[in-house]
């Protein structure tokens, strides 16, 4: 199948398309490389630099006439949504349309859309959540990633092509960038491999569902292969791990034994996050197959090996 990855040169992205085409898809990659980097970018795909939202996209389309989109391609930094709203919306809600559109005029097959878990569940009354509970986002960043999830079903009702979100809970592993709005996971592995101290917002009791990225890429995969399967399915471990858990773990992969030192807590963040998978085991037939153990283990390497490289 010729399947458009957006968002292909980032952490998540190259991973996705590395995986496609290991399940033999003819893969093109559409991408800004605001973010992401030509590098991560498997050399058996093409590579397209081009914003969503930019005239240009249409003759990426026409040129490459995908029968299966897999779009995650955004603005994900919560603190620029919460800075800069419009922008955000922009990527997310009108690039997203603009995809859509795009899609359609060639003839596209099939949809496969990644959101987020956290953001757009926000603090839940259930735990594991399921994907029928309502979402309840406290960003513009999740408000934009569920608009678009509200838009890709408008456009899925009214074109009769069928679409399907995947939720993603916490994400990590190799490739994911330790700087800036990285996950926790990232951070602390690129800090322990360099020898600095880590730091823990509050306590470190709050927990969330760490999935490794190898997994989701496998989901991605699936989700496009799986025609029928259509609406949301959050991929997740539906296990929780606090924050001083992670620290604790990866230190001991890294032979530190001093605690992480403690910071004021982030104001509204949430308390505790974890995702109930059991709809993608019954539509999909996933299940995630790396333990947190073992992702860690190989994010830690992936840090290492990289922190030697730039010696």
């Amino acid at each position: 199948m010729n399947v458009l990855v957006t968002g292909g040169a980032g952490f998540i992205g190259s991973h996705v398309v590395d995986r496609l085409i290991a399940a033999g898809h003819s893969v093109a990659v559409v991408d800004n490389l605001s973010t992401g980097h030509a590098g991560l970018v498997n050399p058996r795909a093409r590579l397209h630099v081009c914003d969503l939202r930019s005239a240009r996209l249409e003759r990426v389309f026409a040129e490459e006439r995908p029968e299966a989109i897999v779009h995650l391609a955004a603005q994900a930094a919560v603190p620029r949504s919460v800075a800069d709203p419009l922008y955000d919306a922009s990527v997310n809600v009108l690039g997203t349309i603009a995809l859509l559109t795009a899609g359609q005029r060639v003839g596209v097959q099939r949809v496969v859309y990644t959101s987020t878990g956290g953001a757009a569940y926000g603090d839940t009354d259930v735990l594991p959540t399921p994907e029928d509970h309502p979402t309840r986002p406290a960003s513009p960043y999740g408000v934009s990633k569920v608009s678009a999830e509200r838009y890709l079903d408008c456009w899925s009702g009214l074109t009769g092509i069928p679409a399907l979100t995947l939720r993603l809970a916490n994400i990590y592993g190799p490739r994911q960038n330790p700087l800036g709005e990285a996950g926790v996971i990232a951070i602390f592995a690129h800090r322990l491999v360099r020898g600095d101290a880590c730091l823990v917002n509050g306590d470190g009791g709050q927990t969330r569902d760490y999935v490794f990225v190898g997994d989701v890429a496998d989901a991605a995969a699936r989700a496009v292969a799986t025609s029928g399967a259509t609406g949301v399915v959050n991929i997740a471990t539906g296990v929780e791990t606090t924050v001083n858990e992670l620290y604790e773990r990866l230190a001991r992969h890294a032979g530190i034994d001093r605690p992480a030192r403690h910071g004021p807590a982030k104001p509204g963040e949430q308390r505790r996050s974890v995702l109930d998978a059991t709809r993608a085991r019954q539509v999909l037939g996933w299940a995630p197959q790396v333990g947190l153990d073992e992702g860690l283990a190989r994010t830690f390497e992936y840090f290492k090996t990289s922190e030697e490289r730039a010696r």
